[in-house]
C-alpha cells in the first residue's frame, strides 16, 4: 500500500464511531470497506488477523491542487487487542499467509 494509515482503539463502540465519522465527512469518499471484524468473516484466511479497512479517497481543495482527489488511500481501524497482537509476531505471520496465497 502507498498510502495508509492504522487508528487504533480501546472499544469496538470507539472503532464504530469513528466509521460513522468518516462516512459522514462531506469531503471523504468511502470506496470500499473491508469488515474484518465481521463475525462471517473466515480469519483463517488473514492468520487471525482482524479489523476493519476503509478505502477513501479525499475531496478537498488540497487534494484537488496536488491533482491527488482520485488517489485511494487505506485507513484501517483496529481494536487495542489485535494492535497488540500485531507487535508480537502477528503481523510476520499474517504477512507470510498473504504471500503464500499470493495476495
Amino acid at each position: 500500500d502507498i498510502c495508509r494509515e492504522a487508528l487504533v482503539f480501546g472499544s469496538i463502540a470507539e472503532l464504530q464511531r469513528c466509521v460513522e465519522l468518516v462516512a459522514a465527512d462531506k469531503e471523504v469518499q468511502v470506496v470500499r470497506v473491508k469488515n474484518r471484524l465481521d463475525i462471517d468473516f473466515d480469519s483463517s484466511a488473514s492468520a487471525g488477523y482482524r479489523d476493519v479497512a476503509l478505502n477513501l479517497e479525499i475531496h478537498d481543495q488540497l487534494t484537488a491542487s496536488l491533482g491527488v482527489e482520485h488517489h485511494v488511500c487505506e485507513l484501517q481501524l483496529i481494536t487495542t487487542a489485535f494492535a497488540d497482537l500485531l507487535e508480537d509476531e502477528g503481523h510476520q505471520r499474517y504477512v507470510s499467509v498473504r504471500n503464500l496465497r499470493a495476495e
